[in-house]
């Protein structure tokens, strides 16, 4: 497997640095080599927000992703104005239609998911836009099991937080499921 570099971006509050976070811990379970690298402003909520990860066989040089990204998921139209000219030219570009469209003349595999309007027909409300978006991503590049994506949910919300794991699954199957009738 060559490395699979992936950039996520939004809104702080929209879930881009936790989508990142459970994108690494897939890997991680899966026995790869990962690295996640977030970035945030000062506002932390309305700011902006996004993060890069790294999955591979072998160890990984960089963390930070800032040419030849496999894949750009872009959470809002500054997002995507701002990290689309880092996509590979076979890399996937996944958009939520609902707040972005992609008008730019590079020649990209665009995925475009209406991650807000599946999110609030199936949860009322847009909170696990960013996991419909994770699960076209997954789709789109392969990096990663589908089975060790499930398994991350339960790590990463263990405990108290467990009462999250059917929902997050639920959103990811969503999304994932748009991105194979694309």
């Amino acid at each position: 497997m060559k490395d699979i570099k992936i950039c996520c971006a939004g809104f702080g509050g929209q879930g881009t640095l936790s989508m990142g976070k459970i994108l690494a811990y897939a890997g991680m379970l899966e026995g790869k080599e990962v690295t996640w690298s977030p970035s945030y402003g000062p506002e932390m909520r309305g700011g902006t927000a996004n993060c890069h990860v790294v999955i591979s066989d072998t160890p990984v040089g960089s963390p930070v992703v800032t040419e030849n990204a496999s894949c750009v998921i872009a959470m809002n139209q500054p997002s995507l104005d701002k990290f689309a000219e880092v996509l590979a030219d076979d890399g996937a570009l996944v958009v939520n239609a609902d707040l972005a469209t992609y008008n730019g003349e590079k020649e990209v595999r665009l995925l475009s998911v209406p991650a807000n309007t599946l999110a609030t027909k199936e949860f009322g409300g847009t909170r696990l836009a960013n996991i419909v978006l994770l699960g076209a991503v997954v789709y789109a590049t392969n990096c990663v099991s589908v089975d060790f994506v499930d398994s991350a949910f339960e790590h990463v919300f263990s405990g108290a937080k467990s009462k999250f794991v059917p929902d997050n699954k639920k959103a990811f199957a969503l999304g994932y499921d748009f991105a194979k009738s694309l």
